[in-house]
């Protein structure tokens, strides 16, 4: 018989998430087992089995997915870039090592073709296995995966893509250059005459400067910047960031320009519809008074 998986981080049945980004709190879940346990070449990845989210995907000590609210957060960020597009037809997509976002992404019937650039295969490997219904996008036809790291896959693309989402982690570790100024400028670079990124922009309650900082160099990049919430359980106060830029002066990202009829919307999504995309740019008025007051400084 194996003997039984451990974590330094699971303790008497429980799983505990601190992180320095998020200082006085933590999240915990309760095991039912452990699955993977694994040191990659970039971080730790933690698999496991719990009582009330199904499986979960933990990266370097921090959640990543869960099967049971991954659908919020993979939704958002696939559909409200690809849907504020006219005609997506070239996609990228940058870590989203656990297949979530392809999945959505192969749901555009206009897409061509979808790359992915994930720098750790360790972590391509585990969702596979242990999170087969987000994976289920690495077996599609248009989709070609890359191993690499995602600011140096950029450096010699010009031009290339429509829309480009960057599925990272925390701002820290292997994702810590996907938050610089180079790098979205890179990503412009690569992007078609009217293009959108869509990247994941931390947390209102906690990652304020964070943010900021980021839009603010944004903003000197693209003529459109509009920040989006996503609410999420097992994330840092239940909710994750979005930010949307365009190349499009006239673009308006906060409603979408493409939209599925209402019974297959209902079908392909279970969080994202047309409503919520234009209502998760509807901010609280402390995130909004400080974000405006980010863009009246630029």
């Amino acid at each position: 018989m194996a003997e039984a998986l451990t974590h330094p981080l699971v303790k008497d049945g429980w799983f505990k998430e601190t992180g320095t980004l998020w200082p006085g709190q933590a999240m915990t879940l309760e095991v039912k087992e452990i699955l993977h346990v694994e040191k990659s070449l970039y971080q730790d990845v933690l698999v496991f089995q719990s009582t009330s989210y199904g499986n979960v995907l933990v990266l370097d000590g921090v959640i990543q997915s869960t099967e049971r609210d991954e659908f919020s957060y993979q939704e958002m960020m696939t559909h409200v870039p690809m849907n504020a597009h006219p005609n997506p037809k070239k996609v990228l997509v940058i870590g989203g090592g656990d297949g979530g976002v392809l999945r959505e992404v192969v749901k555009h019937e206009g897409v061509e073709e979808v790359t992915l650039c994930e720098i750790d295969e360790a972590v391509i490997r585990a969702s596979k296995k242990f999170l087969p219904s987000m994976a289920a996008g690495f077996e599609h036809p248009k989709v070609k995966i890359h191993i690499g790291d995602g600011f140096a896959f950029l450096e010699d693309k010009v031009d290339s893509f429509d829309v480009i989402i960057t599925d990272s982690s925390d701002p820290v570790g292997p994702a810590a250059s996907l938050f610089q100024a180079k790098f979205f400028e890179l990503m412009k670079n690569a992007l078609h005459v009217g293009g959108i990124i869509c990247t994941q922009c931390e947390c209102i309650w906690l990652h304020m400067p964070i943010i900021k900082e980021v839009m603010g160099f944004s903003r000197k990049l693209f003529p459109r910047v509009e920040y989006g919430i996503i609410t999420i359980p097992t994330y840092p106060c239940g909710q994750i960031g979005l930010m949307v830029c365009s190349k499009d002066a006239n673009a308006n990202i906060k409603e979408p320009v493409r939209q599925w009829p209402k019974e297959q919307e209902t079908k392909l999504c279970r969080y994202y519809n047309s409503d919520i995309h234009k209502a998760c740019f509807v901010l609280p008025q402390f995130a909004k008074a400080a974000l405006e007051a980010g863009e009246e400084s630029k």
